[in-house]
């Protein structure tokens, strides 16, 4: 028997980002970059952004595997620095800038890409590195 691989996903649906301060994390995404809050507990924080969700974990908290009335979740947990890219519109870069420095958020880097796209780089209260990114990041994209 011969398994054709099914059609690739269309979209990332959920990241996470594991954090030791879950309040002042969540507070950063909520207030600094206006996402907003789909669901939370004292060990995790779900943040709607577009189609997707940014899920917030307490350091540690989802480590194990956790029974639910619809099934088992694998435990997962991650250490460091982490990295994502939000996508935001060309022509509101330079209104991000002034946002971030009216509140007192550095921007640590700016990129323009070869393919016309251009990334503000800051860091969240954990120190994970969040991109602001305009289309033309990655091909099609």
């Amino acid at each position: 028997m011969t398994a054709l691989r099914p059609a690739v996903p269309g979209k990332l649906l959920e990241t996470a980002l594991y954090v030791r301060d879950l309040r002042a994390t969540r507070w950063f995404y909520e207030h600094i970059l206006g996402l907003e809050c789909l669901r939370a507990t004292d060990t995790f924080c779900a943040l709607g952004i577009g189609p997707g969700v940014l899920l917030l974990f307490r350091r540690g908290s989802a480590a194990a595997a956790t029974e639910t009335p619809g099934g088992h979740i694998p435990g997962h947990d991650a250490g460091g620095r982490q990295h994502i890219a939000l996508g935001v519109a060309a022509e509101t870069l330079p209104a991000w800038r002034e946002w971030l420095a009216l509140n007192v958020v550095a921007v640590e880097g700016a990129v323009s890409w070869p393919g016309g796209g251009h990334s503000l780089f800051l860091r969240d209260p954990e120190g994970h590195l969040v991109e602001l990114a305009t289309p033309g990041l990655w091909p099609g994209r």
